[in-house]
């Protein structure tokens, strides 16, 4: 079995084997006509049940053709133009690349000496983002498996920052006080870091948003000043640079006026958003995100990167020590002193993989530019959507895109039962995607059903996304009839 390590004796055989992978995965890619086959878990559970793992096939070909039968055939491709529904993008050939290579190599990326080079690679990337969105000569960072670890490792140091706010509060009785602030329609990943942080059930605090699904600065500013006013801490203000559901992007300049005012981090929540971060022409929708004490930026949503691939940034390099602690086996603290950087000192991961390569393959390829431009595109694409939803009877649309994600809702003329409409677009979703034609999200508006495009494909085109529209109103209006036949 050793003629399956990878090492200088089996070289070749892994060319070989990592080649008839990439061709069959190049020869899926090419013949996909539909993102998704519409298969079942009921279908395809016993196919996988009844593989046994104990008895290999011992055979690279007979493996990928049973992957075939197992995986492939089925996977939904998030590089289809009618794969319209969650924060998935396609990715760029660079990025690939980088995967094939950081995986074969398995640098680590806790310690220098288990990675070298990619431990300067990760640095200059930060340093790179960081410049991007102006936080000054003493900020850092650190690559993370994704935004809801990087927001919650900015909330733990903004907790840590936070405590020394009150004199002689020690534990986790510190903790009862403090609030965290963010809007409605904020990422979950806020409430569920506020409770592994040990916070209370109520610590954060959830601000209305305006028609634009904007946070609300006159109810930001009358909620801290009512948190100050009952002896409460204002920990943090998360502001959202492009929500889940609707890509708005807070108002960054005013809430950052509001946190200098009353002391509070200004944590920015840019995982969606960060593509504007090397965006051509709308930059500027971002502006104030260089005030920000931290920020999280996803480059595997608007970057095009393979999945895992995002950060956690800092405006003072010093906030980062809070998620420093030193084993003498691996980083110890004689490290410091001879300037050895070990970056599982700023990190909440120990073995990390070196996600960062994925990025300098695209921007040493592309430049960034050339990833601005892509995400220009799919922002380019939202509002030609906003158009067509906007001048289409059949659909209400709930607010015009500041990125690239359209929430809109089938309205049949014929009926007038929210409930009814409700359950409409439900089937329509699940409809449509049992046909495997194209895939759709959805989420609820003040307590009601819609549907979602997240447009992260610059090759979709306004005319897959009229072709879907109909394909949902066929799919609406086939419920709606055969419901009407059920009640008479």
């Amino acid at each position: 079995m050793r003629s399956h390590l990878l090492n200088d004796t089996t070289a070749e055989s892994y060319r070989r084997s990592v080649t008839e992978g990439i061709e069959r995965v190049a020869a899926k890619l090419a013949t996909t006509t539909r993102p998704f086959t519409g298969v079942t878990v009921d279908a395809l559970s016993p196919r996988i049940d009844e593989i046994d793992l104990d008895k290999p096939l011992l055979d690279t070909a007979a493996v990928l053709d049973e992957l075939e039968d197992v995986y492939l055939r089925d996977a939904v491709y998030f590089h289809h133009p009618r794969y319209l529904a969650h924060l998935n993008c396609p990715v760029v050939i660079p990025a690939v690349l980088g995967e094939a290579i950081l995986s074969a190599v398995n640098s680590s990326l806790d310690t220098w000496d288990q990675s070298a080079g990619g431990t300067l690679i990760e640095r200059k990337l930060i340093d790179w983002t960081t410049a991007r969105i102006g936080l000054g000569p003493v900020a850092d960072g650190v690559f993370t498996s994704g935004g809801t670890q990087s927001n919650l490792q900015a909330l733990l140091l903004a907790r840590e920052e936070a405590k020394p706010a009150r004199d002689g509060w020690e534990g986790p009785a510190a903790f009862t006080a403090l609030r965290i602030f963010a809007s409605e329609v904020s990422h979950f990943s806020v409430k569920k870091s506020a409770k592994l942080l040990g916070l209370s059930p109520d610590a954060v605090v959830s601000i209305p948003v305006d028609h634009d699904k904007r946070m609300q600065t006159v109810a930001l500013a009358r909620e801290l000043e009512r948190c100050r006013r009952e002896g409460l801490v204002p920990m943090a203000v998360v502001a959202t640079a492009g929500t889940t559901d609707f890509g708005s992007i807070d108002p960054l300049p005013e809430i950052a006026e509001l946190c200098e005012q009353y002391g509070t981090w200004m944590h920015v929540d840019a995982a969606y958003g960060c593509g504007l971060l090397a965006s051509v022409k709308y930059r500027d929708r971002i502006d104030g995100i260089e005030r920000a004490d931290s920020v999280t930026v996803d480059y595997h949503k608007s970057f095009f990167q393979p999945v895992s691939s995002s950060a956690v940034l800092v405006r003072d390099a010093s906030t980062l020590r809070h998620a420093t602690y030193h084993a003498e086996y691996l980083n110890p603290r004689r490290m410091v002193q001879e300037r050895i950087p070990n970056q599982v000192d700023k990190s909440l991961q120990t073995t990390r993989r070196f996600d960062a390569l994925k990025l300098w393959m695209t921007l040493r390829v592309m430049g960034a530019d050339g990833v601005g431009q892509l995400f220009d595109e799919v922002c380019d694409l939202a509002a030609e959507g906003w158009k067509l939803l906007a001048a289409d009877p059949r659909f209400d649309v709930v607010v015009a895109p500041s990125l690239s994600t359209l929430v809109f809702r089938y309205i049949p003329a014929s009926v007038t039962d929210p409930a009814e409409i409700d359950r409409a677009n439900l089937y329509a979703r699940k409809a449509l995607f049992a046909s495997g034609d194209a895939v759709v999200a959805g989420t609820k508006v003040q307590g009601r059903h819609y549907l979602k495009f997240t447009l992260l494909n610059p090759e979709t085109t306004v005319e897959d996304m009229s072709v879907v529209l109909d394909l949902i109103a066929g799919h609406a209006e086939q419920y709606l009839g055969e419901s009407l036949d059920r009640a008479s």
